[in-house]
């Protein structure tokens, strides 16, 4: 690449990054150009505003969150990239709905280590009226009123705005209920149930008043324009956490040979969402121990304001002790109190971080 050719993306990406840190957006044509950098200047130069973005909007605040495996295997769903789907002979474990007891002691091992949220997660096409859903509201109220962390779940489709209320109702403050991909690939992950389907539940959500996780897994054989796609529907949706998976190919899915994206092109992707959602909370979640290896520190850099820790459904994760240690090595704050999401209010500028909290002492005072 020539000097001149250099300054003109340097020149650019300081435009756009200005423009974010002011409150501004970038388009859809901007965004594919950032999805499209190749050169490594570049892309160091997109992580450094990145992560200018990300301390502007979060500071050093990182919000932690776990899952546990509330109901395992036999999802009737035929997503090529799931372990715990039917379709699929992955040897994958397979059990019903959970006790009370497993969710109070995931509940307990989550605030032990300082975790904000836990999520209920069930490999299910979704919820309906009926005595599954009341014994799902059992356990979120439960885990709910036990006060140890913010209740979360993640149970699928549903067709009724009934069962977001009810869901409201036990105590359930956010929902995770991922897009997966752009509208133009879903199908080529899966054809039991739409894109459509996805965000007709997430409109039910919003209505009952629930917080909104949605993200994505990259990796599935998507194109750079795909995944600028899917962060521009997660924008028009309003998520208020954006989970960023990296396909970890399960032997006897029809991914298993995916071949794995290259770290430099996941930190990029990183860089990229927190451009379009510069005030969201964007967590990178599953397969980034196998696919990022040493450079998982440098998702922070690359605008990551959220970490998911234990481990994934199916999957292993590197100890939540690591992943403490590595965030106070790099002087980020995992005490993360924003349980209303009101930093990402985008009708008023955000106050500086050093203002809020000097206001806050203040009142307290």
């Amino acid at each position: 690449m020539s000097e001149r050719s250099f300054d003109g993306n340097n020149g650019r990406l300081a435009q756009l990054g200005n423009r974010v840190l002011a409150g501004g957006t970038i388009d859809r044509g901007e965004a594919l150009w950032l999805f499209e950098l190749e050169s490594a200047a570049d892309i160091f130069d997109l992580l450094a505003w990145a992560n200018r973005i990300r301390e502007h909007f979060k500071g050093n605040k990182i919000h932690l969150c776990s899952i546990v495996n509330a109901k395992a295997g036999a999802c009737s769903e035929n997503c090529s990239f799931c372990a715990q789907s039917s379709f699929h002979q992955t040897g994958s474990p397979r059990y019903g709905f959970v006790d009370p007891e497993p969710v109070q002691e995931a509940a307990e091992e989550a605030n032990r280590h300082g975790v904000t949220a836990l999520g209920l997660v069930a490999a299910w096409k979704g919820l309906k009226e009926g005595p599954m859903l009341d014994e799902v509201c059992e356990r979120i109220q439960e885990l709910s009123q036990g006060g140890k962390v913010r209740a979360d779940a993640s149970l699928g489709i549903m067709k009724s705005q009934a069962v977001a209320d009810r869901l409201k109702q036990a105590g359930l403050e956010c929902y995770g209920h991922n897009l997966e991909s752009s509208k133009r690939f879903f199908p080529s992950h899966c054809t039991t149930h739409t894109y459509e389907d996805r965000i007709e539940t997430i409109g039910y959500l919003k209505k009952a008043g629930l917080k909104i996780c949605s993200g994505g897994i990259i990796g599935l054989g998507e194109t750079r324009e795909d995944r600028c796609d899917l962060a521009l529907a997660l924008r028009e949706i309003g998520a208020n956490v954006v989970p960023i998976n990296i396909l970890n190919p399960v032997k006897g899915t029809p991914f298993e040979n995916n071949p794995p994206l290259q770290p430099m092109e996941i930190l990029k992707t990183i860089a990229c969402f927190r451009f379009v959602l510069p005030r969201q909370e964007i967590m990178i979640a599953g397969g980034r121990t196998m696919n990022l290896r040493d450079l998982q520190s440098m998702i922070f850099m690359a605008g990551a304001s959220a970490l998911m820790v234990g481990n994934y459904l199916t999957t292993l994760n590197q100890s939540v002790e690591k992943d403490l240690q590595m965030l106070k090595d790099l002087g980020l704050d995992p005490d993360w109190d924003k349980h209303d999401f009101e930093d990402q209010d985008t009708g008023t500028k955000p106050e500086p971080i050093e203002f809020r909290k000097r206001r806050v002492e203040t009142v307290i005072a």
